[in-house]
């Protein structure tokens, strides 16, 4: 057996260094080439590296060639980009985090105080509707510092036992900057650091072009102007396809006709509109059917044979040595569970993190309602809160009547939108043991146990075990009459 190391991802500045005459040797071209061989060469890897690296020019001709004829897209999974993203709205933040197989670390409002540096959409010409915008978002960023302080002000003193130490005081800190912050608009300047192979690359070009808002579009032919002059040979379709750009607005003009004003009212829970049925039985069939090598209508019959007490014997047998941090096996991604939810964009800012899920989401509207945070309350300051979402409520309207896009941007974090969510069972274990935990954010820990306790309801043997890590112990011995061993 033979390992090495092909490469690693480096900073921009040393490759500067390296190669000061416009980065002509360092390009991930040349290992998309020397992969894309291995399938037709009898050299070894290492050989075929080596032999891109000598000629720069001839590896990008072959990419060409595998990818832009032949249509082998998947090679270009191997170039690597990074990007620092810096300076974009909250609301262009998300779009660009929509894509699965991408790696985003982005600038926390939850730990990081902000100085109220925001963006102000390009869509927004009007000298008086820019006023109207700015002194709004004046307004939210000046109540966001007064709230941060009471709010600090006010945990610590009912946290002595926490503020003790550094580490105490900080997590406090970060309690009240969490709360402050459902005031601030989705204007907010952030930043992000991207790590992204260039078949998905090619894919959020496409995705960002499409985009309504001009700052989105901007920042695509801005990663596409430094991408391309490093690897022409790699990203075969970035501009999105006639498909891509009228499927949708053809489908909503059939609906037209059909649709009307969205209802008023709207429940705050969550709602699972879909679960696979029997859920319990078609996972244990499942595990029947690939463990024994059985013909699955084979498996489910058998599980159909046997009574309730027999099916909670073997998961009970199964949870037994389960601890908080394993994740159940494969066979729980049979499962699917659909729900949906209305959210505020803090809550949503947690959602979406969760990309191996199908997420959907609508605009956010002032209809919806916002989320105000209970410490908020407790502080006295809702009065002050609510007056001046009023304020940003009539503001959106103003901007909406010239353009929809930068009306958007005036909206806070406390605002709402609509979302639908599909997880597989699997993926909920994870998403509510992390997210109904003591130490998650309480917006999104709420829609998590909302959502956990509904599913147990409906798929009681598989989701029995199916809670936050810091109630697991609790809930192990609720089932088992003892605490989890090691």
């Amino acid at each position: 057996m033979r390992v090495k190391l092909a490469g690693f991802n480096i900073d921009s500045g040393i490759m500067e260094q390296l190669d000061p005459h416009g980065r002509r040797h360092l390009t991930p071209e040349t290992l998309s080439a020397a992969y894309a061989r291995i399938s037709r060469s009898p050299l070894s890897i290492d050989q075929l590296r080596k032999k891109t690296c000598l000629d720069v020019e001839k590896a990008r001709k072959s990419n060409q060639k595998i990818i832009f004829e032949m249509g082998h897209h998947s090679v270009a999974e191997h170039a690597v980009f990074n990007f620092d993203i810096m300076g974009v709205s909250r609301l262009a933040l998300e779009e660009i985090e929509k894509l699965r197989l991408v790696s985003y670390t982005e600038k926390s409002q939850r730990y990081v105080t902000l100085d109220g540096d925001f963006i102000t959409p390009a869509e927004l010409k009007s000298p008086a509707l820019k006023k109207v915008f700015r002194g709004t978002i004046k307004k939210q960023n000046r109540f966001y510092f007064k709230a941060f302080a009471i709010l600090n002000k006010r945990l610590q003193d009912q946290n002595r036992d926490l503020t003790g130490s550094v580490p105490g005081r900080n997590l406090v800190e970060g309690w009240a900057k969490e709360d402050a912050r459902y005031i601030l608009s989705l204007a907010t300047s952030g930043q992000v650091g991207m790590t992204i192979n260039a078949r998905n690359l090619e894919h959020l070009f496409r995705r960002l072009r499409l985009s309504p808002r001009e700052e989105v579009r901007t920042l695509a032919e801005k990663l596409y102007a430094l991408v391309l002059p490093i690897a022409p040979s790699i990203i075969l379709f970035p501009a999105p396809s006639v498909f891509e750009q009228k499927a949708f607005s053809a489908i909503d003009k059939c609906f037209r006709p059909v649709t009307h004003k969205a209802e008023a009212c709207f429940s705050l829970e969550p709602e699972i509109i879909f679960c696979t049925e029997n859920s319990d039985d078609l996972i244990l069939a499942s595990h029947l059917c690939i463990s024994q090598n059985r013909e699955f209508a084979r498996a489910m019959a058998t599980v159909k044979k046997m009574n309730g007490a027999q099916k909670k014997l073997m998961f009970m047998e199964f949870f037994r040595r389960i601890q908080f941090f394993d994740a159940p096996p494969r066979e729980f991604e049979m499962a699917d569970i659909t729900f949906q939810a209305i959210v505020s964009a803090a809550n949503f800012a947690q959602l979406k993190r969760h990309r191996m899920a199908t997420l959907l989401s609508g605009p956010y509207i002032p209809e919806l309602g916002n989320t105000v945070p209970a410490s908020v309350t407790a502080a006295g300051l809702e009065k002050e809160f609510r007056q001046i979402v009023n304020t940003t409520n009539s503001a959106y309207c103003q901007i909406k009547e010239i353009s929809c896009t930068a009306a958007d941007y005036i909206l806070t974090n406390s605002h709402c939108r609509r979302v639908l969510m599909k997880m597989n069972l699997r993926e909920m274990y994870h998403f509510v043991r992390l997210r109904d935990d003591a130490h998650a954010q309480w917006d999104i820990r709420n829609l998590a146990h909302h959502l956990s306790e509904k599913i147990k309801t409906l798929m009681p043997l598989t989701a029995m075990m199916l809670c936050g890590k810091s109630g697991f112990a609790e809930e192990y011995k609720k089932i088992f009459n003892t605490l989890p061993s090691d």
